[in-house]
Parts: structure tokens; sequence; C-alpha cells
């Protein structure tokens, strides 16, 4: 995995300077299309998988996004209208608004919400991967105010970087299922080889863009299809090629069948070698692997791993039927 920005902050101008221009909308959240993700990120998904078939990839090796970060969420005004809303409802009892006012507002350690400091820096919160996976919990720092330019306190760990909004990215890319289409459609027959392809308007790169809006800090994760894996759900069964895996090509995957093809082999298909039966439909699955990169501000960037999706179809293989004269 190549390296980010790591704890390089003022890489990824943490002094009120955005590098890239925040996606359209209001810069603190009010973009219809961004879904708040928590810690002050918000998430742009208009360049996703679309459609009820679409779903998230598996990596293919154990990494696994961050259970939790932190990251600016609130200017001081902003803190402090929260949090007086919050104590005018009553809602959390005296005795802990009474805890909040002593530690933001009474000089124990924050006077009046840092109102005095406004123009220099923000407050930072903890947002939850929404999966909550181990250790989510472990971002348990409550709202902490960090000058702009200066990182984070140590203590607080997993502080918002361009290579964790890549991570974040990542987790909400969505892709459309991997149905192939198949000749002959309906039922094959056996030893007849079955040519599969898939529409390549439905496989393009999508990506998801993860963003901070009061600093601008943002990277783009985008996942391009790399290759289909076919899995005759018998083994009986030959595939084309002979992996199983068939490669992109031309923005596509396999050839589509055209009259004149029944005697040749398919660039990417599937022979049954027996019927399927009265056991029902073979359980044909075709995955999908996407390769994913990210960039972020400050000419950040890199690879992650590839991830994954897959689906399965039914195949009925029917015995070729002899005619007696």
């Amino acid at each position: 995995m190549a390296s980010a920005s790591g704890t390089g902050f003022a890489d990824d101008t943490f002094d009120g300077t955005a590098q890239n221009p925040t996606p359209s909308g209001d810069a603190h959240g009010q973009d219809l299309e961004a879904r708040v993700e928590g810690g002050g990120v918000l998430t742009k998904t208009d360049n996703n998988g679309q459609g009820p078939s679409t779903g998230p990839l598996t990596p293919v090796s154990n990494w696994t996004p961050p259970p939790c970060w932190y990251a600016p969420t609130y200017t001081a005004s902003e803190f402090k209208k929260d949090q007086e809303h919050t104590w005018s409802l009553e809602s959390t009892g005296p005795e802990w608004d009474a805890k909040q006012r002593h530690h933001y507002a009474d000089g124990h350690p924050y006077k009046d919400f840092n109102m005095a400091k406004a123009d220099k820096g923000y407050w930072w919160t903890a947002g939850v991967n929404e999966n909550f996976p181990p250790g989510w919990d472990s971002c348990d720092k409550e709202t902490f105010w960090v000058d702009k330019g200066d990182p984070p306190p140590v203590d607080a760990g997993r502080a918002i970087t361009t290579e964790i909004l890549s991570h974040i990215a990542y987790a909400k890319i969505r892709v459309p299922d991997t149905k192939v289409t198949l000749a002959p459609a309906g039922a094959t027959k056996v030893n007849l080889p079955t040519w599969a392809w898939l529409d390549k308007t439905n496989f393009k790169p999508v990506s998801v863009t993860a963003y901070v809006p009061l600093t601008g800090m943002s990277a783009t994760t985008t996942a391009t299809p790399k290759s289909l894996k076919l899995e005759p759900g018998t083994a009986d069964a030959e595939t084309y090629p002979a992996s199983g895996e068939c490669s992109f090509a031309n923005d596509s995957i396999g050839t589509p069948y055209v009259k004149g093809d029944a005697n040749k082999t398919p660039p990417c298909g599937v022979t049954y070698l027996r019927a399927s039966g009265s056991n029902g439909p073979f359980q044909l699955k075709a995955t999908i692997t996407w390769s994913i990169s990210w960039t972020g501000t400050g000419n950040t960037g890199g690879k992650l791993p590839d991830g994954s999706f897959g689906t399965t179809q039914d195949v009925t293989v029917d015995e070729i039927q002899a005619i007696n004269r």
C-alpha cells in the first residue's frame, strides 16, 4: 500500500486553505448529494454504481477500512450553537450539562467554546465506521480543539489523513452485479460451448469521494473493472479460458455470440459435461475483480487492495437428444 500523508498535517492544509474545491453545496454539509459519515467527514457517491442490484466490494486481502477516526467538525461558533441548543432541550440531564459547561464554556480548560480563537482552529470529533468493526469504540476522546496547522493531541490517534479518507471512500463504493449474458440463453446442452459476456455499458470505473468540508481535504477512491472469474457450479465442466479468468478488453469482458460462431471456442465461457438433472440448475458464479486506486489533496494517492463482487445465476443443462430415423 502506498504511503500517504501520514501525520503530515501541513501537507493536508489544516490552515483553512482548501487545496481542492469543496464539492458543490454549502461548505458545511448541506450538499444534497453528500452523506455525513461523522467526525466531520462527508462522502459523495454520485459517481457510484447505480440501481438496486449493486453491492459493496470485498477486499481480496484481509485489509479493512478504519473502525473510527477524528476530524475537524465544527467552527467555534457552530460548536457553541450546537451545545447550547442541546442544553436548552434538557434531554441530557442537569449533571451532564453542568459538566459540559464546566469543560467547554467556563474555562476548564476551554472558555466560551474558544470563541476568542474562532478564526484560529476547529473543534474535532470522532467518526465511526457504520459497520461497527472491532475497535469502532476506540475513538472515545470527547470533542477537542486543534489550532490550524497543529497536529491533534498524540492521545487522539487516528487523526484524519487523505489516506484514511480514501479508506472511508472505499467502504462506500458500490458496483453492479455480475449477471452475465449467456448463449445459448435459458438452457444449454451437454458438451455445447456456452458463450458468456458482460454488457460493457454497466462495467465502467466508479468512484466515491470522502472529504472534510472545513479544511478542503479530500480523497477520491476509484474502482476499475479488471477481470471476471467464472465458476460453473460443478466440477463436471470446462471453462474458457481454462483458468476461468476472463480479462477486460476494449472496456468489455467476453465477446457477444453472433450467428456463425457455433463452431468457435468462446473467449469467455463454459462447457458443461453433464446435465443438471433433477437436482435443479447449476449455480454459475460470476465474480468481478476491481482494481482500486485513489488520489487526494496534497499530491497524495496510491493503490489499495483489489476488491471483488460476485453473484450466482441458474444454468439449466440438458442432454442432447438423438433423433432416430
